[in-house]
């Protein structure tokens, strides 16, 4: 399995602000929680690890919000896969710093 990239935006649906950033933070907790590197943004968080960890983190993430009172979300997702290599957050960022 190659290392990916997924950029990863949790939009409550239908609950006050406040509400929808408690269920965000609740989707933020779990990826913390998941020992994968993440960089948490002002508008997603970037994920890296294997395909398949990385999937079933986002499938672990939206039963959380449901079970933390989201009824209905949009996720947006940009997801970076590569057949040759593997893409590390650093690599993207280490000109930057």
């Amino acid at each position: 399995m190659s290392i990916v990239n997924l950029a990863v935006q949790v939009l409550p649906l239908n609950v006050a602000q406040t509400e929808a950033i408690r269920i965000i933070d609740v989707a933020i907790a779990r990826i913390q929680s998941s020992g994968l590197k993440y960089v948490v943004c002002p508008f997603e968080t970037v994920i890296e690890g294997e395909y398949g960890e990385v999937m079933q983190l986002l499938d672990d993430m939206q039963d959380d919000c449901y079970k933390a009172g989201a009824e209905t979300m949009i996720i947006n997702m940009k997801l970076h896969r590569s057949a040759v290599k593997d893409l590390h957050i650093g690599d993207k960022l280490e000109k930057y710093s």
